[in-house]
């Protein structure tokens, strides 16, 4: 039971990072739609590798973090200006983006695995994101920076991250649709989202400075 709750965790984490349409869940789709399953399958294994490597990074580098309290408040203070930032570009700057059409031409299952390797490593988003994850878990509390609990972590954030590339590969017909939708409102999830983050954010250095 107590690996539970890490495991859940990253699961959940990785659900909520990745099921945006993106770069790579977008890829993951289109492939399959091109190409068939099986290479889709070759890519996602790909991206999923790199993920494992960036959560289990990002979870090291956030324990480092956890004992210096002074680093921790630093970050957050900047986390609030950055995600607050974030929030007035993406509600009042940001011109809506337009979903575009992409051609993908037939590769092997090689090529989509190391094309998924490669996709997934320019995606620096993970790593920063599990940092804040991991270490707002800890102060709750809910996650500890011990050997065990970290693996478990990591592999449930890879597990979260592998059902939502495959549901885009299984459902991405279905929900087409839907996601051109989320497309064109985009700006407005993300800003709403940062802007939930920097709320809570806020909060919690408030409480760091007048809780006590």
């Amino acid at each position: 039971m107590a690996l539970l709750t890490p495991l859940l965790s990253g699961f959940i984490a990785a659900i909520i990072g990745i099921i945006p349409p993106g770069l790579i869940n977008m890829t993951a789709a289109k492939i399959n739609l091109k190409e068939g399953k099986k290479n889709a399958m070759w890519f996602v294994i790909g991206a999923v590798l790199v993920i494992f490597c960036q959560v289990y990074i990002a979870v090291l580098f956030a324990r480092v973090i956890d004992n210096r309290p002074d680093i921790l408040t630093l970050l957050r203070e900047v986390g609030f200006a950055i995600f607050s930032m974030l929030t007035i570009y993406f509600l009042f700057l940001a011109k809506k983006p337009k979903a575009k059409k992409s051609k993908i031409k037939k590769s092997s299952k090689k090529s989509r695995f190391f094309l998924g390797m490669l996709l997934s490593g320019l995606n620096f988003f993970p790593i920063p994101y599990y940092v804040v994850v991991s270490v707002t878990l800890a102060s709750y509390h809910l996650f500890k920076f011990e050997n065990n609990t970290i693996f478990t972590f990591v592999f449930g954030s890879v597990l979260g991250s592998f059902v939502v590339l495959y549901s885009y590969i299984a459902f991405f017909g279905r929900i087409e649709k839907k996601t051109d939708y989320l497309m064109r409102n985009m700006n407005t999830i993300i800003g709403s989202i940062t802007g939930i983050v920097a709320i809570v954010t806020l909060i919690n250095i408030l409480n760091y400075y007048f809780g006590n």
